[in-house]
């Protein structure tokens, strides 16, 4: 769908057409949309094509009568398995107006024609972008913070038990994490491009704003890592006490197999057609039951753990614990 921004005093207001200082915004393009862009706006249609692959990096491309920048920005959406994820947005900047291109619903789109973005004018380009790319630093750092917050809950879940949903949903979140922090890390590559290359003029009185933006996403690249960080050592412990209960019923099965083995021994070697001792006695069957009943109280006694936990060994879990609970939160 395409939709016509243009400044009207202090926000964005719908116009019914394109012109001079307007922002064509077309998100969730269709067949219709691409054809009108390339034919009405001259943009080579490898362009467009690049704009709504998935799997696009961040980069930058100077045409003659326009200069393509693709950004990858965070998007959110419960209908995926991960619901966190980025997908890349093209933004065509032409002399007297921007285009933006993307598959999707984009929020940061969203918000920038909503007015969250103050004194937007599509009519001044280098402005337009810093407040794009400072809108998706702030979407990142948002999301950023929510999946902590469900890091969090989660693993409040796991201390009660460990179950395969919550370890799924962690799987889901590292996915995520991995895609912010590679996307973030090209965005940052094509704003330090930006800065150095020329081929957006930024005004001097922008330039603090510039700086924000890239401390933003210095930032957001930071909190990314160390989530990352936290998350991955968060699971190598859950994976440490999955395969320490299954050591433990496995060695409970073998103590038990084990306790039955010596009953059910004596009860097989007893139940062969040979003359046996005790064989005509009347207190055989009590006395084969009470060896059996001894024989396996015996091997229970043996295979017992001797070991008494002391006090230090039963705090140390308590400590651990708490220490990974402020890691996380």
């Amino acid at each position: 769908m395409t939709r016509y921004w243009k400044k009207d005093g202090n926000r964005l207001a719908p116009v019914d057409s394109p012109g001079k200082g307007v922002w064509i915004d077309v998100r969730g393009a269709t067949r219709e949309d691409l054809d009108a862009i390339e034919r009405d706006l001259g943009v080579l249609p490898e362009h467009l094509q690049d704009m709504l692959d998935m799997d696009e990096r961040s980069r930058i491309e100077k045409e003659d009568h326009y200069t393509m920048i693709i950004l990858r920005l965070p998007m959110y959406d419960t209908s995926y398995e991960v619901i966190y994820f980025t997908a890349p947005v093209g933004v065509i900047l032409f002399k007297d107006r921007i285009v933006t291109l993307s598959a999707t619903d984009c929020e940061v789109l969203h918000e920038l024609a909503q007015g969250k973005a103050r004194d937007l004018d599509p009519a001044n380009k280098s402005a337009f972008l810093l407040s794009l790319m400072g809108r998706a630093a702030i979407l990142y750092l948002r999301y950023l913070k929510d999946l902590n917050r469900r890091t969090a809950a989660i693993e409040r879940e796991l201390q009660r038990s460990v179950k395969n949903n919550e370890l799924v949903q962690l799987l889901a979140i590292s996915s995520s994490l991995v895609f912010f922090t590679t996307s973030l890390r090209s965005d940052e590559l094509v704003l330090e491009k930006l800065q150095k290359s020329g081929l957006v003029r930024f005004k001097e009185d922008e330039g603090e704003l510039l700086e924000d933006v890239a401390t933003d996403f210095r930032q957001a690249i930071e909190m990314s890592n160390i989530y990352s960080d936290i998350l991955a050592g968060m699971m190598d412990a859950y994976a440490s006490v999955i395969s320490n209960n299954l050591n433990i019923v496995m060695k409970r099965l073998t103590i038990i197999s084990i306790t039955l083995m010596i009953p059910t021994f004596l009860a097989s070697l007893y139940g062969m057609n040979v003359p046996l001792p005790l064989a005509h006695s009347p207190w055989a069957f009590p006395i084969i039951l009470g060896a059996c009943g001894l024989g396996a109280t015996l091997s229970v006694l043996l295979l017992r753990d001797k070991r008494k936990p002391t006090r230090k060994a039963l705090l140390a879990p308590a400590a651990g614990g708490m220490v990974l609970g402020r890691g996380a939160g």
